[in-house]
């Protein structure tokens, strides 16, 4: 018989930072870190530990003694139980403090690296409703909150239209009014789940795989423009028809009004057809008078615009000539390589995604670039000696790659190229660190620039100037 587990309790813990993935950082007793989610640094709490392992405790603070200053008051009715905004009862300022601290350490700690003066993180100006890009669950069975289990009243609404609770893949928690994105969203999301309920219009199941409704996408532009698109699991046009003509009519304002119908098991829609049923089939951003055309499949950076501000840094940093012919490694729809096309001699892209480098060439073609190409494929292995060959020595490299870093052999294709500058951007500078201790005898670090892309959690940018020794 398996020995159940104690959990253990700590007395008057002192909150003194915090860490990775949003947790904040408490000392045990006998001196081993305590991971912690519902604190603030500065608090001091008594905790009940969830997880023990060697060097650490997971747990969670179950009485409060002192209150922290760095704490505000969550400005959402949802806090503490949805986990999208983990920080939000942190005041801005110390939120970016936190950030700082974490990029710099990173950059120190794992990739042993010697940093010049960092600058100060660049703080979003939008600090609720700044994205552009929201996905949301239907489900006919939503989470209780622990409130609703304590009382006595019997709830007869089962469905729900919000987020999935974190950690629980089956356990979606209605969402009245999110601060991530900008009006109307809000009132799209509940008039679609108001609608929907009155006309009985089923709700998904993801256990049972059954239900006409399954998700939701809401993406705005800051040209004003809005987008919808429904995924459905059942084929009843009758019914989606009827709801689609509904929100058409309601809100006249959308540019682009899209369905899917997905039967997988999982609700990724990369490999599915997508069906316009109203306007366009996609809507368009603008930044310094370049259009990118976005649809449904479409990467863009989700806060457009601090994503500006992201790309007034890369572009600085890099300091480009007319003469210089740049690489903008994981280019995705190529938003950054045509920002820095007017001030190049010609900028090469490269993306794994076939449909993002689609957009890429329409977008180029729009905004009449004709010094920008791109290509497709999978970067360790396209971007290799034949590619360099056919396509010219860099001068600068532009590397945005995704939260897992560049793969090693990229790395030493880079350090094999030897250009003369690399301007690294990333979103973890975990990953980010590691690869730049690998280019760490060829390279020097110039110049670091945090960015806060993602107010109330702990998601921070950092851009990186390298200079060949």
């Amino acid at each position: 018989m398996r020995k159940k587990k104690r959990r253990q309790i700590f007395e008057n813990v002192e909150v003194v930072d915090a860490g990775a993935k949003g947790k904040t950082i408490g000392k045990a007793p006998d001196g081993r870190v305590i991971f912690l989610t519902n604190t603030v640094p500065g608090d001091i709490v008594d905790v009940q530990t969830t997880k023990k392992r060697k060097s650490y405790f997971e747990g969670v603070a179950t009485n409060f003694h002192t209150l922290s200053d760095k704490r505000v008051e969550p400005v959402c009715q949802h806090f503490g139980v949805c986990g999208g905004c983990k920080w939000q009862d942190m005041g801005y300022e110390h939120q970016l403090f936190y950030k700082q601290k974490e990029v710099e350490n990173n950059l120190v700690r794992i990739g042993h690296l010697q940093l010049p003066e960092v600058f100060p993180i660049l703080g979003s100006k939008e600090q609720y409703f700044y994205r552009n890009k929201m996905e949301f669950s239907f489900s006919d069975s939503r989470w209780l909150t622990l409130e609703e289990l304590q009382s006595d009243i019997i709830f007869d609404d089962k469905n729900a239209l919000g987020f999935h609770i974190p950690g629980m893949w089956d356990k979606i928690l209605q969402i009245e009014k999110c601060h991530l994105q900008a009006d109307p969203s809000n009132a799209i999301r509940n008039e679609i789940k108001d609608f929907s309920e009155k006309n009985e219009l089923t709700f998904f199941n993801p256990r049972n795989q059954r239900g006409l409704l399954r998700t939701l996408m809401i993406r705005t532009s800051s040209t004003g423009e809005i987008m919808v698109m429904i995924q459905f699991y059942e084929d009843d046009s009758d019914k989606r028809e009827l709801l689609l003509n509904h929100i058409k009519h309601t809100f006249n304002e959308i540019t682009s009004l899209q369905y899917v119908i997905n039967q997988k098991q999982n609700d990724t829609i990369y490999d599915q057809e997508i069906v316009c049923f109203a306007g366009r089939d996609h809507i368009f951003e603008e930044m310094e008078g370049l259009k990118f055309k976005i649809n449904a499949k479409s990467f863009y950076q989700t806060n457009s615009n601090q994503a500006y501000e992201l790309y007034k840094i890369t572009r600085d940093f890099a300091g480009l000539t007319k003469d210089d012919l740049v690489y903008d490694l994981y280019t995705g729809t190529g938003t950054i390589a045509q920002f820095v096309s007017r001030d190049v001699k010609k900028v090469v892209g490269i993306e794994a995604v076939p449909e993002a480098i689609m957009d890429a060439k329409e977008n180029a073609l729009r905004n009449e670039i004709v010094n920008a190409d791109f290509f497709v494929g999978d970067m360790k292995n396209v971007f290799n000696e034949e590619f360099i060959a056919s396509n010219g020595k860099p001068d600068v490299i532009i590397t945005d790659p995704p939260r897992d870093g560049m793969h090693k052999d990229v790395v030493q294709q880079i350090l094999n190229i030897s250009p003369k500058k690399i301007v690294y951007v990333s979103c973890n500078s975990a990953t980010q660190a590691r690869d730049l201790q690998l280019m760490d005898a060829d390279y020097v670090i110039k110049k670091v620039q945090p960015v806060d892309m993602f107010p109330q959690t702990h998601h921070v940018e950092n851009v990186v100037l390298l200079e060949k020794r």
